[in-house]
Parts: structure tokens; C-alpha cells; sequence
């Protein structure tokens, strides 16, 4: 993920907005790219002028979440679960991550879609079960679109406000955005460790030999 993120850093500041609305599109059909490494890096490059306005950063940043979870929704409508079961393992997309958007979405209905919009690897990808949902579209767009106009604008402001030290703040946010998966990783398996020993314990009590 390290060397794919760093790629799409350099297409961005040699490339631009183009570059920009390729690396957010693909982020949000899957692609292991960091959006929290991505958008940072561009409110640094329009604060250095690299880009040419923080403004336009957002509005592309969110154009293309829009247009990759539009993507993920047609797959996932079209595609349903046979797609996830033949090709989900090509956009780290299986049946651990499907039950958990579902339990999202049996719990917080279509509000769901906005909640994902901030959890990482599950933000990329959710438009697929919302297309298997049928979700209707309105409700889609307009919490996908709530979601990542707070996620795009917040961190790309962010890396705009700290964009006079703009290679210093990627180098950063790239170091601690691995520390913090790192972390991710720890706590995800000990989380399913845990239930795992608990499921078992209940077993135990329901069926005692």
C-alpha cells in the first residue's frame, strides 16, 4: 500500500487535479490507496501552488468519491453477491467486510452510508453492499455526499493549513498513516481473538457436555 499511495502522491503533483480525480476514483472501487495520506498531501500542494486552489481540491475529491461509489453501488446492483463471492478478493472486499456494512446497515438504516464514510478500507468499498441493499439512490448520494464532503474538506484543509512545510507533511502523514494501520491491524485481531473466545465460552455454557 506504502509504494502504491507514493505513486499516486507523485501523479498528483505532477498530474494535478487529474491526477487528484484518478487517485480518489480508484480509492473508492477498492484500490489500496490511503485517502488519508492522498487528501492531506493535496491541501499542501495547493497551499505551495501546485494546485492552483483548495477549493477546486475538494470539490474533484468528492466529484470522485461520488463517482467511484457510484461504480462500487452499479456492481454491487448489478453484480450482486456472486460478484463478491468471484472478485471481492481483488478490492479487499469479503464476506468479513460484507457482514459487517450489513450489521451498519440493520442498525443505523441508510444513515449507515454516512457513519462508513469515515471508516478506513470500509469507506471504499461500501458502496457495493448499498447496490445489493438496492438502496435507493437519494438516500445514497446524499449521505455518501454529506460523508465525504466532511472527510475530503476536513483533511485536505488540514494538509493546506500545514502546506508551507508540504514534503515534511506528507513524509509525516505517510509514517503515521502505517503506524496507524499498524495499529488497526493489532486491535482488529484481538477484537475477533476476543469474540472468538467468547463465542466458544457461550457454547460451552449452552451445550454442556
Amino acid at each position: 500500500m506504502h509504494a502504491f499511495t507514493t505513486f499516486f502522491l507523485n501523479l498528483i503533483d505532477h498530474a494535478g487535479y487529474a491526477g487528484l480525480f484518478v487517485a480518489m476514483t480508484l480509492a473508492n472501487i477498492g484500490a489500496p490507496i490511503g485517502s488519508e495520506i492522498v487528501l492531506p498531501a493535496a491541501g499542501a500542494l495547493a497551499a505551495t501552488g501546485h494546485l492552483s486552489s483548495v477549493w477546486i481540491a475538494i470539490l474533484l475529491a468528492v466529484t470522485a468519491e461520488l463517482t467511484g461509489q457510484s461504480i462500487g453501488y452499479a456492481i454491487g446492483r448489478f453484480g450482486g453477491r456472486p460478484f463478491v463471492d468471484r472478485y471481492g478478493t481483488y478490492v479487499h472486499f469479503h464476506h468479513a467486510e460484507m457482514e459487517k456494512v450489513e450489521g451498519f446497515f440493520a442498525r443505523y438504516g441508510r444513515f449507515a452510508i454516512f457513519i462508513c464514510r469515515f471508516i478506513p478500507v470500509i469507506r471504499g468499498i461500501v458502496g457495493i453492499p448499498a447496490g445489493i441493499a438496492e438502496m435507493p439512490l437519494g438516500s445514497f448520494y446524499l449521505w455518501t455526499f454529506c460523508g465525504s464532503l466532511i472527510f475530503c474538506g476536513g483533511l485536505i484543509l488540514a494538509g493546506n493549513a500545514l502546506g508551507s512545510h508540504a514534503h515534511e507533511v506528507i513524509g509525516a502523514v505517510q509514517k503515521y498513516a502505517l503506524l496507524i494501520i499498524a495499529l488497526a491491524v493489532v486491535a482488529t485481531i484481538i477484537f475477533f481473538f476476543v469474540r472468538s473466545r467468547r463465542s466458544q465460552s457461550q457454547a460451552r455454557h449452552r451445550n454442556p457436555s
